[in-house]
């Protein structure tokens, strides 16, 4: 009787979890999609279309350039602590310390941070590039737990085995290890991902909330979440809110559907 009952909870609670997901999509898909039209997506904005696609092209760098700073970082970092490290060592400990704080630290602490430092000493302005750095050492964390749970759950036996048939340690993590930790690593990579698409409160603080098209580093301009944020809290735009609410859910499933058929053939060693 009792597992019964442990069965329909576990069901139950999967069903909601799952209900709610879909609820959400839907709702914001419901609202947006039918507001959408071609002025949306002009190149140049002004208050009349309230184009996002200065937002689009911002947040797509500033993916791309967060991931080319924290990922190779983050994956190394990880690699050291379960490949290299030995397991009593008290600097592994403090590196561990350090990720879990960093992981805790709410997402304004990370704004106020990088204004401090990346707006008012290194650049002198709100700009992408104090954005892109920001928002770096926000994900570092995520990756880098995300790898080393990813390499702890990797058999033991296979990397023995590949040492006792004559392969180096390097050889042995990269032709072995990696294949197999990849789905997880990318697992890693599409939750920080997720986090930079939907940061909006650090971001405000180091990259602002300019509307124009990106013409480099050092200008300011707004992602797809700001510039949800910024139209609904005027309360003039909240439709066309939810249309940016709608592209930024498309644009997450596409990201997280493209990173699971990558991570699928690299585990699979490219077959």
């Amino acid at each position: 009787m009792g597992a019964k009952i442990t069965r329909f909870i576990v069901w139950l609670s999967a069903l909601f979890t799952i209900g709610m997901l879909l609820f959400i999509i839907g709702f914001i898909l419901w609202n947006g999609l039918p507001v959408m039209n071609a002025q949306l997506f002009s190149w140049e904005y002004n208050s009349d279309n309230v184009s996002m696609m200065p937002a689009i092209v911002s947040t797509l760098i500033m993916i791309g350039c967060s991931l080319l700073i924290s990922a190779p970082i983050g994956v190394f970092s990880a690699f050291y602590l379960v490949e290299y490290a030995d397991r009593g060592n008290r600097f592994v400990h403090w590196i561990r310390l350090a990720t879990d704080t960093l992981a805790a630290v709410p997402s304004i602490v990370y704004g106020l941070f990088g204004m401090l430092l990346f707006v008012n000493v290194m650049f002198k302005t709100y700009s992408h590039i104090a954005g892109i750095l920001t928002l770096s050492i926000m994900i570092l964390p995520i990756i880098i737990s995300s790898t080393e749970e990813a390499l702890l759950s990797v058999n033991n036996s296979l990397r023995m085995g590949s040492l006792a048939l004559g392969a180096g340690k390097l050889r042995t993590i990269f032709t072995v290890v990696l294949p197999v930790a990849m789905p997880g690593i990318l697992s890693g990579i599409i939750l920080a991902i997720g986090r930079i698409v939907g940061e909006s409160a650090a971001l405000i603080y180091t990259m602002g909330t300019s509307s124009g098209m990106i013409k480099n580093l050092l200008s300011s301009g707004r992602t797809l979440a700001t510039h949800m944020y910024v139209l609904s809290s005027e309360g003039f735009h909240v439709k066309e809110a939810y249309a940016t609410g709608a592209v930024l859910v498309l644009m997450v499933l596409i990201i997280n559907w493209l990173s699971t058929l990558l991570g699928a053939r690299l585990g699979s060693g490219g077959k």
